[in-house]
């Protein structure tokens, strides 16, 4: 009796042992990641999209087997773009559906919100769908970044506009947040490369409808550069209040506001806008056969097309699945790690640079080009621009 209690005993210790060294969300059949979107709030139309791209891969991924054996499943939570549902969000897919990594989470103040909550489980914040500088700084071993930063797109696309321009008078209209001071800082730092400053700053709330008084101070200035920390309606709303009052200077935006959605909604008056970008957006008659395949793949599943953001989501799982895989069938979040500190990712369809990650280096890429809307229709108009 007393050997029958020992080998209890021992049983359960190694029992506890190994649930211990297992990670959330992974099972004998099944391998679970959240996301948390804009479903409902100001930029539902990325958040949506983001969403479409995700479960596309997923599907994709299932057909194919899986990982190592697993199903691939995803469960996405709406923010609205509050970072305090955002909390709740993250809340929900670490504490009760216990998913194993957050990926693709949209949105800078609202990652690092959630990112505490997820940190505190030991799950990893996969790709975040903002360009913001805080998803890899300060380095966390549980972050990890694929875009070149708001800060250093702007940084590097506004010396060489500005100069292709003549531009004298610079000015900025940003997001009173995070995202936006982003985008001044950058454009602080850029100017500051060529001798030059801002002439004007204009900011507004989250969630502002209108620009009337920003457009007339940086009119009233004589800009003829304005570099946006704007993203879908603002974009719009700035830049058609600009026309409309006959002001017309050269526009940067980021990569907030590079989609389709700015010329869909906005109309002949975006055209000229330029922007940052990494991806390509993939337009269902794209001379590329490959990215051709891909968006009309994507169109028949979801009855719309593709954009950017759709390819956001569809590389964020892409790029999980490829370090999930290497792990092997044992995987855990150490593993992972592991995998993703010799990842190197090599440039795709969409013609996103190459990434390569390391022990201390949590952003993949640090380089971006520019398009620009021309009539009604984002073209690449520069290479990849680097320090």
């Amino acid at each position: 009796m007393k050997i029958s209690i020992a080998a209890s005993a021992i049983a359960l210790a190694i029992g506890a042992s190994g649930a211990a060294a297992q990670s959330q969300g992974v099972s004998k059949n099944e391998l679970l990641i959240g996301s948390i979107q804009d479903l409902s709030g100001p930029i539902a139309g990325f958040g949506k999209q983001v969403r479409s791209g995700m479960l596309l891969r997923v599907e994709e991924v299932n057909e194919q087997g899986g990982v190592n054996g697993r199903k691939l499943r995803l469960v996405v939570e709406d923010s609205a773009y509050d970072p305090r549902r955002a909390v709740l969000a993250a809340q929900k897919l670490v504490n009760q559906d216990k998913v194993f990594a957050v990926v693709g989470h949209i949105g800078t103040a609202h990652n690092m919100a959630a990112m505490p909550v997820q940190f505190e489980k030991n799950v990893i914040n996969f790709f975040p769908v903002t360009a913001a500088r805080e998803m890899y700084e300060p380095f966390h071993r549980l972050k990890y970044s694929f875009a070149a930063t708001y800060y250093d797109q702007i940084r590097l696309a506004t010396p060489k506009l500005v100069k292709e321009k003549g531009a004298k008078t610079i000015c900025t209209i940003y997001q009173d947040d995070e995202f936006g001071l982003e985008v001044l800082r950058g454009a602080e730092a850029a100017l500051k490369t060529i001798g030059m400053q801002l002439t004007e700053k204009t900011t507004y709330k989250r969630n502002a409808t209108e620009f009337s008084s920003q457009v007339a101070r940086m009119k009233a200035a004589n800009c003829d550069f304005v570099v946006l920390g704007t993203l879908i309606r603002e974009t719009i709303g700035v830049i058609g209040e600009s026309r409309k009052t006959g002001f017309n200077p050269t526009f940067l935006g980021s990569a907030g506001a590079y989609t389709d959605l700015i010329h869909k909604l906005g109309g002949k008056a975006m055209d000229g806008l330029y922007a940052t970008m990494t991806v390509q957006h993939p337009y269902l008659d794209e001379a590329s056969q490959p990215l051709r395949f891909w968006a009309n793949k994507y169109k028949t599943k979801f009855n719309e097309d593709p954009t950017v953001f759709s390819v956001y989501g569809y590389n964020a799982v892409d790029s999980f699945v490829r370090a999930a895989s290497a792990a092997g069938p044992n995987l855990t979040t150490d593993s992972f790690i592991k995998v993703m500190d010799s990842m190197t990712i090599p440039s795709d369809i969409f013609g996103s640079p190459p990434m390569s990650f390391g022990p201390k280096k949590r952003l993949g890429n640090t380089a971006a080009r520019l398009s620009q809307i021309q009539d009604g229709r984002w073209k690449v108009v520069s290479d990849y621009m680097k320090d």
